[in-house]
């Protein structure tokens, strides 16, 4: 299997595992509040698990849709990896989101170069 496929398949099925525990779990609305971004929960929620899916969906069908996806994913992990690092959190707290970046990121251009 390709590293692309799976790369893929385990960012796609963890952010719609992301996005269905944004709006579901009493911790991670806890840790909305602590980030100081509690409205924005069930939006992020929902871009997660869009994401997700665009990853999955783009793989079989178009890989414009899978960049698209990924391209959103990333920056929303960036961003991510940014507010950890505002808010005072370590490095190693703030690692998941900034590798979950690097691996969209990733993700974005291989599928771009498949345009």
């Amino acid at each position: 299997m390709e590293f692309s496929t799976l790369a893929t398949f385990f960012s796609g099925i963890s952010f719609v595992g992301f996005g269905i525990s944004c709006q579901t779990s009493a911790y991670m609305k806890q840790e909305f509040i602590r980030y100081g971004y509690d409205r924005q929960r069930p939006l992020t929620g929902y871009l997660q698990i869009l994401g997700g899916i665009g990853l999955i969906a783009g793989y079989y069908f178009s890989p414009l849709l899978a960049m698209a996806a990924a391209t959103g994913l990333c920056l929303m992990m960036a961003y991510g990896f940014g507010v950890r690092m505002y808010i005072r959190d370590t490095f190693l707290q703030a690692t998941p989101a900034f590798l979950y970046a690097v691996l969209n990121g990733y993700l974005a251009f291989y599928y771009g170069g498949l345009l």
